[in-house]
């Protein structure tokens, strides 16, 4: 008898384990991760998907020999400032990297709104099908970095919530689930306004 204990000794402490770390929150810690990471790997393909679009508008506004070339200049280097940031998933954990991050994406999606704004005193551009053709995935780019975001922000609320509720938050120091960096309320308003596209003459809204 105390044989056949001692050999199902390994399962049953295996299987205590098992049911502790599942009440403790363990389980919904490493889906919760698995999600943020997801959500956060999307945010950065719809801002890279942005940053790729910005060359070939810049080289089709070229042609337009009397485009205000210091709004020209600003969305250069907005561009070359927002990619030349080292995003890493570390940055999730990271709230001065991540305010770093907004902030260069935000100053780039101010820069191309204004751009876009311009564009609207420029008749040969607005008649420029290539043009229209960008100005067209650079909205719908924007519409999914706004859904992207938003995902990210939910998945990062409920994994913050877990992390620092009780007694999961015991479990989160046990094996080291720090809280993740969200998207700061003060930067939120800039980042969540896309660039105005106005598809029609001057004075029709945009479409």
């Amino acid at each position: 008898m105390l044989a056949r204990l001692t050999r199902r000794a390994p399962a049953i402490l295996i299987l205590s384990a098992s049911l502790a770390l599942g009440g403790c929150g363990y389980n919904d810690f490493q889906r919760l991760d698995e999600q943020t990471k997801s959500a956060w790997a999307e945010v950065l393909n719809q801002y890279q998907r942005r940053a790729d679009l910005i060359p070939n508008l810049v080289e089709t506004v070229k042609g337009e020999a009397s485009f205000e070339q210091e709004t020209l200049s600003r969305v250069i280097e907005a561009r070359s400032r927002a990619t030349a940031i080292q995003v890493t998933p570390e940055m999730m954990n990271d709230p001065q990297a991540m305010e770093r991050f907004q902030q260069a994406q935000g100053q780039l999606g101010s820069a191309l709104s204004r751009l876009l704004a311009v564009s609207e005193n420029y008749p040969n551009l607005k008649a420029n099908q290539g043009f229209q053709d960008l100005r067209v995935q650079l909205e719908g780019t924007e519409n999914r970095v706004t859904v992207a975001r938003n995902k990210y922000i939910d998945a990062v609320q409920q994994y913050n919530v877990l992390a620092r509720s009780f007694p999961t938050n015991l479990t989160a120091m046990i094996f080291s689930y720090s809280p993740k960096a969200s998207f700061s309320v003060a930067n939120e308003a800039e980042i969540s306004s896309p660039p105005t596209v106005d598809f029609g003459s001057s004075g029709q809204g945009s479409k």
